[in-house]
């Protein structure tokens, strides 16, 4: 079972507070133009169902963060002012996400349910802990997203509803650009809440683990903005403009391009879930062919990652990061006789640099970025006077030569017969023997720190597409 950290915790309890406080309230002075509020709860349930995967194995879904958000910022409704208020817009949003759960709370039973021989009933089925499919409430994932739309659509009503309501934007014709202005500074507020609200609870997950620092996380949740995230910023926005005019017509109207952007999504996840499987393919051929002991790849590429984590590397670099450590050692496949246990940390530097020069002609041919060819071309260079200027070893590299030779030397260790801890301490002994001059000192410190993480386990390969 993932734990939860502190600040999810706090996010989430927040978060339903909120929730129970405006629908409480909303029930108890009734609901302000029931129609429209009706029309934004179907909205947002429906793109609620709609999701998809962005990078780093981040949920998203766009047409219902535009909805609740439009609605936040909803003033006049072809030309008549509306009056649901912040509260409302709140109790609004956290229906559409409940309805938009029902269908996965309810799938499971009602297959249960279904006679046909073979198929355990309900009751069965709760005794042997058995399920179809992870109720979305179960999901950490989604309920940080309920928890983030939740919050982030609160301040953005916060800020929006009581200036309209209280009659100080009247001041601003919702055809001038003085309108449009204050929405577009309104709508950014939310967005850079909702971006510190998402790396602080990525953050507060992976903490848990060794993971993303809160900088390299907010610095990766402010990078999304530009992709999807302005999208969904800009369609709130046209909606809730629009809506002065064309009405309810304005909601359908505008958020098709919007689906159309989420399909151009999940082709791109495609392209990168067949890169995923390329790099891995690539990772095992050295392998398969007895260049490399089993596992070694996998091994390289968790260590790596765990030291990029440490180092503050942000999700598309430990991205590419992975795919260049899990491909460090295809050079190797151009040997006529295979290193020694694959060994390469141990052969001289200028081996090593040619090994690594082959590998990166083999990589520039396969369709990956080129950035991980770039990083395994250097991966042998030395680390002296790297410290700045364009001929400074990429971070990337001097990572994986580190997490290369720890593994490296930590299985010599063990074909000596020396135990795991024992073999651990000798093998970092060797690299800060090598600080600041075959190895970087930041690196090797990293490495000190969190002991080797992913050496000994597996993680989560490339194929899957994150």
């Amino acid at each position: 079972m993932t734990a939860v950290g502190r600040e999810a915790r706090v996010v989430h309890a927040a978060a339903a507070a909120l929730l129970v406080f405006a629908v409480g309230a909303v029930a108890l002075r009734g609901v302000a133009g029931a129609r429209v509020a009706l029309a934004f709860t179907a909205l947002i349930a429906l793109g609620e169902c709609v999701r998809i995967t962005l990078p780093g194995d981040r949920e998203q879904a766009p047409i219902g963060a535009a909805g609740a958000l439009a609605y936040a910022l909803l003033g006049p409704l072809r030309g008549v002012p509306t009056a649901h208020g912040m509260l409302q817009v709140v109790a609004v949003t956290g229906v559409g996400l409940l309805l938009a759960w029902l269908p996965g709370l309810a799938l499971p039973w009602l297959r249960a349910c279904r006679p046909g021989r073979g198929r355990p009933g309900p009751i069965r089925r709760a005794r042997t802990g058995r399920s179809h499919r992870r109720p979305p409430w179960a999901d950490p994932a989604r309920r940080d997203s309920a928890a983030r739309r939740l919050l982030g659509v609160g301040f953005a009503a916060a800020v929006f509803q009581p200036l309209y309501n209280g009659g100080l934007v009247d001041r601003f014709s919702p055809e001038g650009p003085a309108y449009g202005a204050f929405l577009t500074a309104v709508a950014a507020l939310a967005a850079l809440c909702d971006a510190t609200l998402a790396a602080l609870l990525r953050r507060s997950a992976a903490g848990l683990e060794g993971g993303l620092r809160f900088p390299a996380a907010l610095e990766d949740e402010l990078r999304s903005l530009f992709g999807i995230g302005s999208a969904i910023v800009a369609t709130g926005m046209l909606v809730s403009l629009a809506a002065g005019e064309v009405g309810l017509w304005a909601l359908p109207l505008f958020c098709t391009p919007l689906l159309l952007a989420q399909v151009s999504f999940r082709r791109a996840a495609a392209v990168r879930a067949t890169t995923g499987q390329t790099i891995a393919s690539l990772a095992r051929a050295t392998e398969v062919a007895g260049y490399t002991p089993h596992g070694h790849a996998r091994r390289v590429a968790d260590t790596a990652c765990a030291l990029g984590r440490e180092l503050g590397l942000g999700t598309r670099e430990l991205a590419l990061l992975e795919y260049a450590a899990l491909m460090h050692d295809v050079g190797q496949l151009s040997l006529v006789e295979p290193v020694p246990d694959g060994a390469t940390a141990l052969l001289p530097c200028a081996e090593q640099q040619r090994i690594a020069r082959l590998g990166s002609e083999v990589i520039r041919r396969t369709g990956v970025p080129r950035q991980v060819a770039e990083q395994v071309a250097r991966l042998a260079d030395p680390v002296l006077g790297t410290a700045g200027g364009d001929g400074a070893v990429p971070l990337a590299a001097r990572i994986i030569r580190v997490a290369n030779a720890h593994d490296d030397l930590l299985t010599a260790a063990r074909g000596r017969g020396v135990g795991e801890a024992a073999g651990r301490l000798e093998a970092l002994e060797v690299l800060r023997l090598g600080r600041g001059r075959l190895y970087d000192a930041r690196v090797v410190d990293a490495l000190a720190r969190v002991g080797g993480q992913g050496s000994g386990g597996r993680g989560r390969g490339p194929e899957s597409g994150g």
